[in-house]
């Protein structure tokens, strides 16, 4: 019984690395920009969903359909003053790095002056905090949670393999020269795929605030993971973040029982290093695509 419960609550805590690295490596997939302040838009999520909940008494499932629409905004304006003018140019995958990671020091010490480095959580009142399912107890706020970054998941998936975008969105991973050839407005789609990551990762921070406490440098510890899962899955994978995912939560919930919670993301990271030396491309990773 303990395997089937530390696999329960391993595929929920994956499930929610997996919405959080889908973003990045959407991003890295299109537009081949490693965004190191990916954690910190996750950062600023749990903030915006924490004052939509003590200022107008949100809930933060609830306050997700407000954060993807202004994130959105959010993603673009970062695009176009940050991302956009180094695209082409030369060493460009080194600068979008130092550009992503100043904005992420931006973003960190941009919080500490406004709100201190309080840690701010919240509690709510769902009912019980656990329910009992054959035997298995899940925690309900882990639970929705996971529901919410299922029904994401699958609804991107379903755009990227089933739509005309997604098509697009494709073709540009695959070859950006050929799909501006066919007509593609290529600056569009980078444009859209920034934005739409940027909006998955602050949903992502609205869903676990009621699991884990919102600081300034919380995006650091969400960062490291969201990297391994991706590299993990195969950069620019998107079923390979999903894949990467579920193994990191299942590996740092089992390090949680036998080991120790401080230990966990180290095992995690050893599962991550003896992938690597024997697939170093990753679990699903060809190559960028979607």
């Amino acid at each position: 019984m303990i395997a089937l419960q530390i696999l329960a609550s391993g595929i929920l805590l994956g499930g929610i690395y997996a919405l959080i690295s889908v973003g990045l490596n959407l991003i890295f997939g299109v537009i081949k920009v490693v965004n190191m302040a990916h954690g910190d838009f996750l950062m600023l999520g749990m903030y915006a969903a924490y004052f939509l909940f003590t200022g107008l008494a949100v809930n933060p499932y609830v306050s997700s359909i407000i954060i993807f629409p202004v994130f959105m905004v959010i993603g673009y304006i970062v695009f176009r003053l940050v991302v956009k003018p180094l695209l082409g140019k030369a060493e460009t995958e080194t600068n979008t790095i130092l550009a992503t990671s100043g904005l992420q020091f931006v973003l960190q010490n941009l919080v500490l002056m406004l709100f201190t480095a309080d840690y701010r959580a919240i509690q709510l009142d769902n009912g019980a905090a656990s329910f009992n399912l054959g035997g298995i107890m899940l925690s309900a706020n882990r639970t929705w949670a996971f529901l919410i970054c299922l029904v994401l998941a699958v609804a991107l998936y379903y755009i990227l393999m089933h739509t005309r975008l997604g098509a697009q969105v494709r073709a540009v991973s695959q070859d950006r020269d050929a799909s501006v050839l066919m007509g593609i407005n290529v600056d569009r789609i980078y444009a859209l795929t920034f934005c739409v990551g940027v909006a998955m990762v602050g949903v992502a921070g609205a869903i676990i605030l009621p699991i884990f406490s919102a600081y300034p440098t919380v995006g650091t510890f969400f960062s490291t993971s969201s990297f391994v899962v991706v590299v993990l899955g195969g950069l620019g994978s998107f079923t390979g973040a999903l894949l990467g995912g579920l193994i990191i939560g299942i590996v740092e919930t089992a390090a949680g029982v036998f080991a120790s919670t401080e230990l966990a993301q180290v095992f995690s990271l050893l599962v991550f290093l003896i992938v690597l030396f024997v697939r170093p491309q990753g679990l699903l990773g060809k190559g960028a695509r979607v």
